[in-house]
């Protein structure tokens, strides 16, 4: 079975906390109270602990900040499309989806989980291709959610709001030029919310594949927002029109 690197103290925690099975093994540096926190933690779950020195740790993290902990694991394999959709049908009107075509930038994909972790997302979904999966270093800016979250991987992401569409999934795209500002879009329902890359934002099949673009208000002198940001305004905005409704 394939292993990944989780790193970071929050990341390895999080993994503690919900998946303790899944881990093989985990290195971490005697440094610091929140550090031997962790180790307690490990330890009390079963985990084996191996204590290593900064040097160790910075060889095997290739580049990624580990924070002095670094974990083996054993993760579970993403969903598909066809997974996908048999989740939206089992949620039915509970369905909430964040849709990120093309984020290259894996701290923006671990920020983007743990938003959609914080507002009760029903999953990620991401294409297969030109886009960053969940990295090493994706996984520790998620900081644990990437365990509690489905993430799905489509290979055509045109098709997969096809699909959705006609499993009642309404597909809000966010764009600059959207016609209508977020806040006055219906985000009740089942819904799929659309965000583009950092830099070209929506590709054109995905744009035409939403049945509604909206956009951000700014009324300050930027252009653009992070998509991290993006994502996270947008997923509070229907957050807060499912509870008041």
């Amino acid at each position: 079975m394939k292993r990944e690197l989780v790193m970071g103290v929050n990341a390895v925690s999080g993994l503690v906390e919900t998946s303790p099975e899944r881990i093989v093994r985990v290195w971490i540096k005697r440094s610091g109270k929140r550090l031997e926190e962790l180790a307690a933690q490990l330890k009390k779950a079963g985990v084996s602990v191996e204590w290593a020195d900064e040097r160790a740790l910075d060889r095997r993290a290739d580049g990624v900040r580990h924070q002095g902990v670094i974990a083996e694991f054993q993760p579970p394999e993403p969903i598909d499309e066809h997974d996908l959709i048999e989740l939206v049908e089992r949620l039915n009107s509970d369905a909430l989806l964040l849709i990120l075509d093309g984020v290259q930038d894996p701290h923006n994909l671990g920020a983007c989980l743990r938003s959609a972790v914080a507002a009760g997302a029903s999953a990620v979904v991401i294409p297969r291709d030109r886009a960053t999966g969940l990295t090493p270093a994706a996984r520790r800016a998620a900081a644990g959610a990437a365990e509690l979250i489905p993430l799905a991987v489509v290979t055509n992401l045109a098709r997969t709001l096809v699909q959705l569409g006609d499993s009642g999934v309404r597909c809000v795209g966010l764009a600059g030029e959207g016609e209508h500002s977020l806040f006055d879009t219906d985000l009740t329902g089942p819904l799929a919310l659309v965000l583009g890359s950092e830099e070209r934002g929506l590709r054109r099949l995905t744009r035409e594949r939403c049945d509604q673009l909206a956009r951000i208000p700014m009324p300050g002198a930027m252009e653009s927002l992070n998509v991290s940001v993006a994502a996270g305004i947008s997923l509070f905005e229907a957050v807060r029109q499912r509870l008041a409704s």
